[in-house]
């Protein structure tokens, strides 16, 4: 196969959808908002990404069918917005393949009238938050855009994430910028440690209040209480001086 080969599963009526990035990341809060969003308002799967740099995989179904890694374009109508939503399960495996799958992310967008981005993402704080007290960070392409969404109550922090932004959100935002996107990063905060539901929840709640559509959070906050849970055995054994829990008690909620 070619390094990057895009599938065409359906091809919908679009007028100018947003395009909205989920991929892992820090408390895998932006895949869980964007699979949120696809999974709430029923969205048409309308492309499939493949590529060299996924790993060497396929993933197995219920059914016991297998299928080759690749990342999904969603067409989601979310009272009125549209938007196209990437979704997957994994990011590049290089420098330069982080740059050539954006490229050909943004194509897609493009391709289908989009010309405003949202990259979903995760900002870690190094301890867990408590008081359910989860800002949402921002960063933009233009000052007009961050006007827009400090009204919505996004935090523009000097300095933060430390490092900046790396992997597809990163360049989603530099990428965009130079093909003419509005584009924007919406980052929750979050432990860095576990996948956190509550922080997905976070952006979702400000990405509706920007673009004007009301989500049902209910499936989100039910995975939150299993996280609670977990936080709790956290607790316990930081206070006992067990350490943290193991990969293996973690892995359910990844």
């Amino acid at each position: 196969m070619d390094d990057i080969e895009i599938e065409t599963v359906a091809e919908p009526e679009t007028t100018e959808p947003v395009f909205i990035e989920g991929l892992p990341g820090v408390g895998h809060v932006g895949k869980l908002a964007a699979e949120h969003l696809v999974e709430e308002f029923d969205g048409t799967l309308v492309r499939r990404v493949y590529t060299t740099e996924f790993p060497p995989q396929v993933t197995v179904g219920d059914d016991g069918v297998a299928e080759l890694t690749h990342a999904e374009f969603h067409y989601v109508e979310a009272d009125g917005a549209e938007l196209l939503v990437l979704t997957g399960d994994h990011q590049a495996a290089s420098n330069e393949g982080h740059y050539e799958l954006t490229g050909a992310f943004l194509d897609v967008a493009e391709s289908m009238g989009a010309r405003q981005a949202f990259a979903l993402g995760g900002v870690p704080t190094g301890e867990l938050i408590e008081d359910d007290e989860y800002d949402v960070l921002g960063a933009v392409a233009d000052t007009e855009t961050g006007d827009e969404l400090a009204e919505a109550g996004v935090e523009f922090r000097e300095d933060e994430p430390a490092g900046g932004i790396v992997g597809v959100s990163g360049l989603v935002l530099g990428l965009g910028d130079r093909r003419g996107f509005e584009a924007a990063c919406l980052m929750g905060e979050t432990s860095g440690y576990l996948v956190d539901p509550k922080s997905a929840q976070a952006l979702l709640e400000t990405l509706q209040t920007v673009l004007d559509f009301e989500v049902d959070f209910a499936d989100l906050e039910d995975r939150a209480e299993e996280m609670e849970e977990v936080v709790g055995k956290i607790q316990e054994m930081q206070g006992g001086g067990g350490g943290m829990p193991s990969e293996d008690e973690l892995r359910y909620i990844g």
